[in-house]
């Protein structure tokens, strides 16, 4: 048995044959294959196409144009009133409405503690307070927590004075009027109950059933009419029944030249921002549609 010669560790290392890689990338030139170097710039990524400078100021300006016209029709037009130059009578810090003689107010709680005494120096005014309503009280248990000082104090300084209740659609009708029957004690020389609706109502047919209940209560026990008060808008959507027409109605309309409401009317509340001497906070100013002679004729009598 031939051996074969011994082979060194190192020679066998050296016979090992080389192993080349292969370049990933190659080109021909000249006939050789040569390495195509790999760029170190990395790949543009598509960008979003910007706007030109000048659409992007025409979004501007609409975007400013419908924010100063929604601006002013919410929240500068429904008072532009108020800054109208005044060319009639102006007094109590508004301009008051064109031609009527009797002027009044309506005041709560809200207007916090009122001096009564130096109210009562607005009966000598140019333009002279004949009327106070005081509200007196609201759903079937809350009575405003001023009304017997202001009540009794209105009487005392010879103010002709009313009383109202603000009216809640989610109670009882009877409920509401016996409340305000038991807190309110009206004699000769007042004027008719109040019924204040502003609320708009879940079920309309519901809200005119329960308001004649509660006006024919109230009109049983003091034995007169009572007066409706709300907006025109409101009387106009809700209250357009016949039936209503026959009660007295003091209308809402804030910061017009004249009612735009075409039915009766008795008074009218023209703002919400008077000044009055003796009251601390704002209050509203109303005129009544007539002479001081058929205000004291729609007074309660003996």
């Amino acid at each position: 048995m031939i051996k074969e010669p011994k082979v060194s560790v190192e020679k066998k290392a050296a016979r090992k044959p080389v192993v080349r890689r292969k370049p990933t990338q190659t080109a021909k030139s000249g006939g050789r294959k040569t390495v195509k170097a790999k760029s170190s710039t990395p790949k543009k990524q598509t960008q979003p196409r910007k706007l030109s400078d000048a659409a992007h100021y025409a979004l501007m300006a609409l975007g400013a144009l419908i924010f100063v016209v929604g601006f002013y029709y919410f929240f500068i037009r429904p008072y532009s009133y108020r800054w109208k130059p005044c060319y009639g009578m102006k007094a109590y810090g508004v301009c008051l409405p064109y031609g009527y003689a009797v002027h009044g107010i309506d005041v709560s709680h809200h207007q916090d503690e009122i001096d009564w005494r130096a109210l009562k120096t607005v009966q000598y005014a140019q333009f002279p307070i004949r009327f106070v309503f005081i509200k007196a009280t609201e759903g079937g248990d809350f009575k405003d927590k001023a009304f017997d000082y202001n009540f009794a104090e209105a009487d005392s300084t010879h103010f002709i004075r009313g009383a109202y209740h603000f009216y809640n659609p989610n109670t009882d009708p009877v409920k509401q009027a016996d409340f305000f029957i038991d807190n309110v004690k009206l004699k000769a020389g007042d004027l008719p109950p109040v019924l204040d609706i502003e609320k708009k109502p879940k079920d309309v047919a519901k809200l005119k059933r329960d308001l004649l209940v509660w006006l024919n209560r109230v009109e049983k026990h003091y034995k007169v009419k009572p007066i409706l008060y709300t907006s025109y808008k409101f009387k106009n959507k809700y209250l357009s029944d016949s039936v209503f027409n026959t009660y007295p109605y003091w209308i809402a309309h804030y910061y017009v030249d004249s009612v735009r409401y075409e039915g009766e009317w008795k008074f009218w509340q023209h703002t919400d921002v008077g000044t009055m001497p003796g009251i601390s906070e704002q209050v509203d100013l109303n005129v009544f549609n007539g002479s001081m002679s058929d205000l004291l004729e729609l007074t309660i009598k003996d």
